[in-house]
């Protein structure tokens, strides 16, 4: 109230602007980090929860099972010859465990198919405590191909819940190569303690255990499970994938031949048993760069495996040094490329896998990857025994380059962003164009 002259004004103060509560949503949206945003929908923790539990034993079966056979029968070969037939049976039969599991559902196919793998983990035990022939041995690890692709599933789940966000999807591609990275970094480790401090059958029962309890508690969360439609499945993953596969093969010979030149550096310096924690600082550093691409822009395919061919040199460079403090840093520095790759090329599989194959797609690409490994540890552990382990880091980099050449020539360079799966709009269903 103020008095002008001899009128008297009355006035009001303008109340401050409230800000609408979807406006205000809005704000701590923004304000929260991507990953605190992708775990606030619905039913996420519960079936990430399970596919971390599940997800950890994949990188412990292989040790397991090499010091469980090695322990017990005395031979590393025989222990191998196990290891690579089961290997060879996953090739086979994980294409058609997730055939099945895009035909009928996860939780249907899933469960029984972990099952019949549990199955042959607890058979392989028995025969190996119990002095069963040689082939009992064989038969009962190849009968563990039957285990899901659970990173699959979990990416099929991500896909099915972010159809309609580019940005979130690829945070949540992210999210989980630094699991795979996290899972296969841990998963030795707790192994081989598990099978040197208790005793050799221990880590492939742990395994065993995790593997069916984190299954079920995947499968137990029906609501993010991607749907099952009746439609005519058309079109082959095989051919769609068909750009793609060379270069997951060739990524998959980096890891292997990485790993053996590795150990057989750190092993010619006398420090062998330093070999899983060099190991785990090249994982480390993938797992950190995984995390820190899902809060970025996604980059094209042809930049990200141009920064792995660049960087893939320099572990062999400073093992040419003979400074194991040099290699550990180089290691870290050529980790972080192999995430980006990774994330990158699985969206590009997102974009070209057939409607209704997601799970199908995805695991032929997982089986390129372990198809490289196989036959980069291979070419690494012939060119150790021919020329050094120093020149073996030569192998890793060498199949960078090709992976190189394979996305510049290649149809699989473009930037990630929708996938070819149906996205909901206001005015219906309708096609993006990846």
């Amino acid at each position: 109230m103020t008095v002008t002259g001899s009128t008297l004004v009355i006035t009001a103060a303008s109340p401050a602007p409230a800000t609408a509560p979807a406006a205000r949503r809005r704000a701590a949206g923004r304000a929260a980090g991507p990953y605190r945003r992708l775990f606030a929908l619905p039913g996420t923790r519960g079936f990430t929860a399970g596919n971390l539990i599940a997800r950890l034993p994949m990188g412990m079966f292989g040790v397991s099972a090499v010091m469980m056979i090695a322990g017990q029968r005395g031979s590393y070969a025989l222990a191998g010859a196990v290891t690579a037939t089961g290997l060879a049976a996953t090739a086979v039969v994980a294409p058609l465990t997730a055939r099945l599991i895009d035909r009928h559902g996860q939780a249907r196919i899933a469960v029984p198919a972990t099952l019949i793998a549990v199955l042959g983990s607890l058979s392989l035990i028995v025969c190996v405590r119990t002095g069963a022939p040689a082939w009992t041995l064989f038969a009962s690890y190849a009968v563990t191909a039957t285990t899901p692709n659970i990173g699959g599933m979990s990416r099929a789940r991500w896909t099915h819940l972010l159809r309609d966000s580019p940005a979130a999807h690829h945070t949540a591609m992210s999210f989980e190569q630094a699991a795979d990275e996290l899972c296969f970094m841990l998963g030795p480790v707790l192994a081989a303690f598990l099978c040197g401090v208790l005793f050799p059958e221990a880590g492939t029962l742990a395994g065993a255990a995790l593997l069916l309890t984190g299954m079920l508690v995947f499968t137990s969360c029906r609501a993010t499970q991607p749907p099952v439609t009746a439609a005519p499945r058309r079109g082959s993953p095989l051919r769609a994938l068909g750009p793609l596969l060379p270069l997951f093969l060739v990524t998959g010979v980096v890891f292997g031949s990485m790993e053996v030149a590795s150990i057989a550096y750190l092993d010619f310096q006398g420090l062998g048993a330093a070999s899983g924690l060099v190991l785990a600082l090249q994982a480390a550093g993938s797992c950190a760069a995984g995390l820190l691409y899902g809060t970025v822009r996604a980059r094209s395919l042809k930049a990200c495996v141009c920064a792995l061919a660049v960087l893939m040199t320099l572990p062999w460079a400073a093992a040419a040094t003979g400074s194991v403090p040099a290699l550990a840093c180089a290691l870290v520095l050529a980790g972080m490329a192999t995430a980006p790759t990774m994330v990158t090329a699985m969206s590009q599989v997102h974009a070209r896998t057939p409607e209704g194959r997601l799970n199908e797609g995805m695991t032929l690409a997982v089986t390129a990857i372990f198809a490289g490994i196989a036959v980069g540890s291979a070419s690494a552990g012939s060119v150790v025994e021919g020329a050094g382990p120093v020149a073996a880091y030569a192998v890793p980099a060498a199949a960078a380059l090709i992976a190189l050449a394979i996305a510049l020539t290649g149809r699989s360079t473009a930037r990630p962003g929708t996938c070819q799966h149906p996205v909901r709009s206001s005015r219906g269903p309708r096609r993006a164009r990846a």
